[in-house]
């Protein structure tokens, strides 16, 4: 029986390069997959998921309004689907992950949807609130903390200074706090375990 997965994690864990990777697996058996990234998504250009060793791959990209089931049995019917590969899902809405949980239950297509789970606030975005709800089997990337541990949050930086204010969405601006990558007037990102970002991203 197909399932809806929810692969979360922090920042550059590694989840656009794991859904590259199972994209190619599946095309090296000859199966379609259809690959779909949210449309606020544009840091490499409309319908682009990009890893940051490189690798890139083309994918639908999905608007607010869109309807994930539509469209797949829009494709499905031009030529049969084996998988459904979401990117930054975090950015979709309650009824793009319904539309995701129907495709599973009624096509009987494995979907897996890749993204983080909280903002740099430390609150659910909307698509990674609802993944949670409807999700078969949900599984953590993992990655570290510069100070060794493992991370589990994400921090906005402005000027050199974590910030838990603002709008939820700012697309990109990665930067490592570890390596002082951040200068004044930039605004970044960084990934951190839970002790760090409650000592404002110092050093440990």
């Amino acid at each position: 029986m197909a399932q809806l997965y929810y692969k979360y994690s922090t920042m550059n864990a590694g989840k656009s390069i794991e859904l590259i990777k199972v994209a190619y697996n599946y095309e090296e058996r000859n199966k379609r997959v259809l690959c779909l990234t949210p449309a606020i998504d544009h840091r490499n250009g409309v319908g682009v998921i990009s890893s940051r060793v490189g690798l890139e791959r083309h994918a639908l990209s999905i608007d607010e309004d869109d309807n994930i089931l539509e469209i797949f049995l829009r494709e499905h019917k031009k030529h049969p689907i084996s998988c459904v590969l979401v990117d930054e899902c975090q950015f979709l809405t309650k009824h793009h992950i319904e539309e995701l949980a129907e495709i599973v239950d009624s096509c009987n297509v494995p979907v897996m949807a890749y993204g983080l789970k909280n903002d740099f606030r430390n609150e659910l975005f909307e698509g990674s609130y609802y993944l949670l709800v409807y999700a078969d089997k949900i599984e953590e990337i993992k990655t570290i903390c510069w100070c060794g541990r493992k991370a589990t949050m994400v921090a906005r930086v402005v000027d050199g200074k974590i910030t838990k204010e603002g709008k939820q969405v700012v697309v990109g601006g990665m930067a490592a706090l570890a390596s002082n990558a951040v200068h004044t007037g930039d605004t970044a990102r960084a990934t951190g375990c839970a002790k760090s970002y409650r000592k404002q991203g110092e050093s440990p």
